[in-house]
């Protein structure tokens, strides 16, 4: 998988009105994790970014430094993710 854009870290693309957004932004506040978070709402590109990252237009999209990403991901997905990553 490739990105137009790389990452020095974790990166999620959201919105408020997105149920699964705020799951995963409550799952990464949770746990304390420093990120970026980019709201679709706020930013003018930030759909399209995402859209160029994950091929869909389904959110979240949370992308790692490693330059892997998850598009809607279960709280089991992004849990373990986190967990091998040491976030």
């Amino acid at each position: 998988m490739s990105t137009e854009t790389s990452f020095d870290r974790i990166t999620m693309f959201g919105a408020d009105w997105c149920g699964d957004c705020r799951r995963s932004k409550a799952l990464l506040d949770a746990r304390g994790v420093d990120y970026d978070y980019i709201d679709l709402i706020e930013v003018e590109d930030g759909a399209d970014r995402a859209k160029a990252i994950s091929g869909r237009t389904n959110i979240p999209v949370v992308v790692f430094p490693d330059g892997t990403h998850f598009t809607e991901p279960s709280n089991a997905e992004l849990t373990a993710k986190l967990d091998a990553v040491g976030a």
